[in-house]
């Protein structure tokens, strides 16, 4: 296996650990952010914070990246790896940014159900990164992506409800394009975990 056959460099998966644990943790104070539309202003500085936490591994990352001759997995994928869980952080604090902009504090069944569901998904990655540091875990790996994949499933489907309803119930033409933008990127952040996913199969088919 090339796992065998390269030196072992285990900075990246140090960065990919970190960023991991920093996307989990994106997600939950999202997820309590909505929870009840209290303490908005805080919860989403704290979600700020965590973005640019996130941002500073990403650069350390990529520098790592420029500086660094034998990668323990293509250079390619360590880029997309880090960029697509960067990515859903950022869709993290943009959606936490909007619900403080818009002022929205009565928090909808559905932006409840789609932060939980956001949650269930970043902990499979966070799982599935952990794991690769050790490709004779890749049938765990293999299984972990279909749930991530099976959950972005899930995103979509609550998403097409969510926008059904609101369309159908909401009066206010403001109050629509807030929420559709809210729901959307929170949507787009379980996406980018299905991208990270997807990009961490590949791993596994050309290394395992």
């Amino acid at each position: 296996m090339l796992s065998r056959l390269l030196p072992r460099e285990t900075s990246f998966f140090d960065y990919f650990d970190k960023h991991a644990a920093l996307t989990v943790a994106g997600a939950k104070a999202l997820q309590s952010l909505v929870s009840s539309g209290a303490n908005l202003g805080p919860k989403a500085k704290r979600i700020k914070e965590i973005e640019h936490e996130a941002d500073v591994i990403t650069h350390q990352c990529i520098e790592a990246l420029h500086t660094t001759f034998i990668t323990p997995i293509e250079r390619s994928d360590v880029h997309q790896l880090i960029s697509r869980m960067d990515d859903v952080v950022d869709f993290i604090e943009a959606a936490a940014d909007r619900l403080v902009l818009y002022e929205l504090e009565t928090m909808t069944d559905e932006v409840k159900d789609m932060s939980d569901t956001l949650v269930r998904a970043t902990l499979e990655v966070e799982q599935a990164v952990r794991a690769l540091r050790d490709m004779s875990n890749a049938e765990r790996i293999r299984q972990l992506c279909v749930e991530v994949n099976r959950l972005e499933n899930e995103a979509d489907a609550v998403l097409r409800n969510a926008l059904a309803k609101l369309f159908r119930t909401e009066q206010n033409a403001i109050t629509v394009i807030k929420w559709k933008e809210i729901y959307e990127l929170i949507e787009e952040a379980t996406d980018r975990c299905e991208d990270i996913a997807n990009t961490i199969e590949g791993v596994v088919l050309e290394n395992a």
